[in-house]
């Protein structure tokens, strides 16, 4: 699976388009429910990271995601629902809360599944 998504609120924005923060991330499943993944956070203010993650599904479209991010030295858990486009493309939604900076942000993105 492959996925993008951006933040579209988060605790530390002060004002809209003041910062933006968005990612990149290919996962592959390792069976059914339960996926790892890498990719890349970009941020507009501070350095970019690495990250390496993991997504359970609990039912099909509700996930955990765990991620740690590198450059930031941050892990973020978080909570989404994967809307069915189609058959390959899911419209995500995603609570991300951020341990080390203590932000909280929701994030909208976009994904293509690989059968």
């Amino acid at each position: 699976m492959l996925s993008a998504g951006a933040d579209v609120i988060k605790t530390d924005i002060d004002k809209p388009f003041e910062k933006a923060q968005m990612g990149i991330e290919a996962n592959y499943f390792v069976v059914r429910h339960f996926a790892v993944g890498a990719g890349g956070e970009f941020w507009t203010d501070r350095a970019n990271s690495f990250v390496m993650s993991m997504r359970w599904y609990p039912v099909d479209n509700l996930f955990f995601r765990l991620r740690g991010l590198t450059g930031a030295n941050d892990v973020a858990v978080g909570l989404g629902y994967a809307f069915p486009l189609s058959d390959h493309w899911k419209l995500d939604g995603i609570g991300d809360f951020y341990f080390r900076s203590t932000q909280f942000a929701l994030r909208a993105g976009i994904s293509y599944v690989i059968r």
